[in-house]
Order: C-alpha cells, then sequence, then structure tokens
C-alpha cells in the first residue's frame, strides 16, 4: 500500500520542481552552500506538495481514469489503493510540508499556499475550462521559480526569465494537450472533459505562436537582461533552446510516445543531450569568467 501511496505522489514529475533552482543558477549562487541548501530543502517541500496535488486530483479523476486506456493502471483507479489511504496520505503530507516551509522562509509557506490551492482548485473546477487549464499549469512553473527566488538573496536574477517561465511553460501545456487529444482521438471528450474545448488545428495555432514567442523571448534575454556576462557568452545557449523546442514538437506532433514534458526529460535522448550541452554553456557562461 505504500508502494502504491509513492506511485501516486508520482516521482518522475518532482523534474517539474527543478525550477526552483533558476534563482540559485542564474543568481551565480550555485556553489553558494547556504544558498544551496536552502534551495534544495525547497526543492523537497515542492515535491512534497506538488505530490498532495497529485493526490487529490487522481482521487477527483478516479472515474474519468479507469476508462482512459493509460490512467486506468493507477493505484487508485485500478484499486491498489484506498481513497481513505489517499486522503489519510494527503493531509498528513500537508501537515508536514507547510509548517517546515514557514521555517524555511514565511514567503516561502506563502508561495506553496498559493501553490496548493490553486492547483486544488484546478483539480475541483478550473481543469475543466478550456485555456484556463493550461494557464493554471502555467502559473505553476512560475510559482517554483518565485519560491526559488524567496528562499535566497537575488541580486542578479532578471524578470525575463519568468516571461521565458511562462510562455515556456504554456508551450509544454498546449503541446501536452495536443498530444492527448491525438491519443483519444473521439473518445477524447469522455476521459477529460476540457479536451471538448480543443481542436488538434486550434492547439498547433496556439503552439505555433507561442513557440515563437518563448524563443524570442529568451533569446532577448540572452543578451538584455542587465546582470548577464559582458560578452553576451549566454547568446551561445540559444541552438540549444531551440533545438529543445523543436524536438519536444517534433514528439508530439510526429510520434504518439509522448505528451508530458517530464517522460521527454527521462526517456528522450536528444532532449537530454541538449539539456546537459545547455546547462554546461550557462555553467561556463556565468561561473567560468
Amino acid at each position: 500500500m505504500l508502494t502504491a501511496l509513492l506511485k501516486t505522489m508520482r516521482p518522475r514529475q518532482w523534474t517539474k520542481n527543478a525550477f526552483v533552482f533558476f534563482a540559485l543558477v542564474f543568481d551565480k549562487q550555485l556553489f553558494h552552500p547556504v544558498a544551496f541548501g536552502r534551495t534544495l530543502a525547497g526543492f523537497a517541500l515542492f515535491c512534497i506538495v506538488s505530490s498532495v496535488v497529485y493526490i487529490v486530483n487522481d482521487i477527483s479523476d478516479i472515474e474519468a481514469d479507469r476508462q482512459h486506456p493509460k490512467k486506468k493502471k493507477r493505484p487508485l483507479p485500478s484499486g491498489q489503493l484506498p481513497v481513505g489511504v489517499a486522503w489519510a496520505g494527503a493531509i498528513g503530507l500537508t501537515a508536514l510540508a507547510l509548517p517546515l516551509g514557514y521555517w524555511l522562509a514565511p514567503d516561502f509557506a506563502v508561495v506553496l499556499v498559493v501553490y496548493l490551492v490553486m492547483n486544488l482548485a484546478y483539480s475541483k473546477w478550473l481543469k475543466h475550462i478550456p485555456i484556463v487549464d493550461v494557464f493554471i499549469l502555467a502559473a505553476g512553473f512560475v510559482l517554483r521559480v518565485q519560491g526559488g527566488v524567496v528562499l535566497i538573496v537575488v541580486e542578479r536574477f532578471s524578470p525575463w526569465l519568468y516571461v521565458v517561465t511562462t510562455l515556456g511553460s504554456l508551450y509544454l501545456g498546449f503541446g501536452k494537450r495536443r498530444a492527448e487529444l491525438n491519443l483519444l482521438a473521439d473518445g477524447a471528450g469522455s476521459h477529460r472533459k476540457v479536451l471538448e474545448g480543443y481542436s488538434i488545428p486550434l492547439l498547433d495555432q496556439y503552439i505555433s505562436i507561442i513557440s515563437a514567442a518563448t524563443i524570442v523571448s529568451y533569446s532577448f534575454y540572452t543578451f538584455s537582461a542587465v546582470n548577464l556576462p559582458a560578452n553576451h557568452s549566454m547568446m551561445l545557449t540559444i541552438p540549444f533552446f531551440v533545438y529543445i523546442i523543436f524536438r519536444y514538437l517534433y514528439l508530439v506532433q510526429m510520434t504518439n510516445q509522448t505528451g508530458a514534458p517530464e517522460e521527454v526529460l527521462l526517456t528522450d535522448r536528444p532532449v537530454q543531450l541538449a539539456l546537459v550541452l545547455m546547462g554546461l554553456t550557462v555553467m561556463a557562461a556565468f561561473y567560468l569568467q
């Protein structure tokens, strides 16, 4: 039963919480022990709170998930995890995470509460509203970045990264909706009500607009943010960033293997290689001067 609860917490999706480290990396504090420790603790607490959201979301969607070709195998819809145990786990994890978040930093606890309340509202109501559902998912990534900002004393973090995070997460969200629509075909609405408000041509338009805006915004960040190296070496990361955008779009539109960003990160070798090379380039630009 504990294994089923852990699976419902979706450890594979904890990779999303790495956005908490943005402030640490882009403020050149990665090798500052205190700042790194506080950010690592914040990452762990975000993993706990996001797991609460996943548990509640699975409880809310249990009947619909039983009709889904993949989600029916999850612990709750398959009957491996009783609903009462899932509720107990969600309440216990919340009671653990929020006080620790306040102890770490009161402002960070506020970020956790806003994230939790917003996503509980998403699980109950907002996930059924087209466009709003994806904006809520994007807001979750922005809150992760904000959580990292309030944990340390930032001096060089650029507001441009909030713009890039917002647009990039919208891009991933609409891409995921497209993959779901393609996978479920005519029965999409019965599995996820919000998919009735989308069509593949409409999502392709959204993705085209947002992918272009994301690339432009990141490019502007690499040479216009006042806190970057004077030699504009951050511009060397642009090709890797563009490749990741294009690769994800290729996977969504040309294959049926994925639609979830965390699956891309954990399974697609070209994306992993591009992320590693981009990360090394960022490190070289910021820390080897």
